[in-house]
């Protein structure tokens, strides 16, 4: 009687339900970001290198 008193207020409780829902959240914007920075990248580092020539052909004259 016990135990199915313990099951009855086990399958009631939702705060592991919210945990595991902030987890899959947190994990897709974590895949999301990681995705966008490999799109993102490429641009940046171009982006970079043109600023650097500009910045090496100023100074040098």
């Amino acid at each position: 009687m016990k135990m199915l008193k313990l099951k009855n207020i086990f399958t009631k409780e939702e705060d592991g339900a919210v945990t595991v829902d902030w987890v899959v959240l947190t994990a897709a914007i974590v895949g999301v970001s990681v995705l966008l920075m490999l799109f993102v990248r490429a641009g940046v580092n171009n982006a970079a290198s043109a600023i650097l020539e500009e910045l090496t052909s100023a100074i040098n004259g």
